[in-house]
């Protein structure tokens, strides 16, 4: 299936201007659609980060609108987790005005930004992510689906393991990021589940490799074990000998190939 990408613009604050990149497959009707909020340790990254999975998803007939944001350089938290929010409000109000058709919609975090889509799929109406915008007072960010790929899902948990570990560059991330340990537990998606704060389960999958050197892959399943507790349908993929964004990294081998197809089977099965 043929792919058409196009830049966007759905945002100017602070003289910045905030663009997402609209994967768009062809053919006639609705289709499926995620908004993509890419990793880099909350400081790096953008839109561009996980072409080839939104590429792949694209012609499997799954649109994708993936967000730049500002990153914790420009704005720590809470304003990213805003931002993508936002993303998500203005991609619902404004998908026929650019084009796409939406069934569902999802949305994908990675890395840094599992921890940015997690808060906004369990919490799509706390008045800490949500910004006054006259024009979407009438389109809330609730979704149809969450997928996490080697999420943050605790960065308190994280934050403690890169200091037990001495990975300095993510202490200092997590520091840019974040004011101090309690805002690591505020925004964090699996303290919000065992606070019994979400107030939305949407059908969730979670993408992660066993050798991740950023991530304790075991978060995934403390995450999923508690989710279903609360009564959301999950499904969790880990990956032998896989490293941290290994679908990029090691793009086009067994173990992508693999996670590729099973969030594309999970995205039309929940469409």
């Amino acid at each position: 299936m043929a792919v058409t990408e196009k830049d966007i613009s759905y945002r100017t604050i602070d003289n910045l201007e905030l663009l997402g990149r609209h994967y768009s497959p062809e053919g006639e009707g609705p289709a499926p659609y995620i908004v993509d909020v890419h990793g880099g340790a909350w400081r790096e990254g953008d839109r561009m980060n996980n072409q080839v999975i939104h590429q792949k998803f694209a012609a499997a007939g799954i649109g994708v609108f993936a967000l730049d944001f500002r990153l914790s350089t420009q704005a720590p938290y809470p304003v990213p987790v805003q931002d993508a929010n936002y993303g998500v409000r203005w991609f619902k109000k404004n998908a026929s005005t650019i084009g796409a058709n939406p069934s569902t919609i999802g949305g994908l975090g990675s890395s840094s930004g599992g921890q940015q889509m997690g808060l906004v799929a369990l919490q799509p109406n706390d008045p800490a992510y949500v910004i006054d915008e006259p024009s979407l007072t009438d389109t809330d960010a609730s979704l149809d689906f969450f997928i996490g790929c080697w999420p943050i899902l605790d960065p308190l948990a994280r934050y403690k393991m890169a200091q037990e570990k001495g990975k300095d560059n993510l202490v200092e991330a997590h520091g840019v990021y974040f004011a101090d340990e309690s805002e690591m537990a505020v925004g964090n998606p699996y303290m919000v589940l065992d606070r019994g704060e979400a107030t939305h389960l949407p059908a969730t999958a979670l993408v992660q490799g066993e050798e991740d050197q950023n991530v304790d892959h075991f978060r995934v399943d403390i995450f999923a074990e508690r989710y279903r507790e609360a009564g959301g349908n999950i499904e969790v993929h880990k990956y032998a000998g896989e490293p941290h964004t290994f679908v990029v990294e090691n793009f086009g081998n067994d173990a992508s190939e693999d996670a590729i197809a099973k969030l594309v089977a999970f995205v039309h099965g929940v469409s």
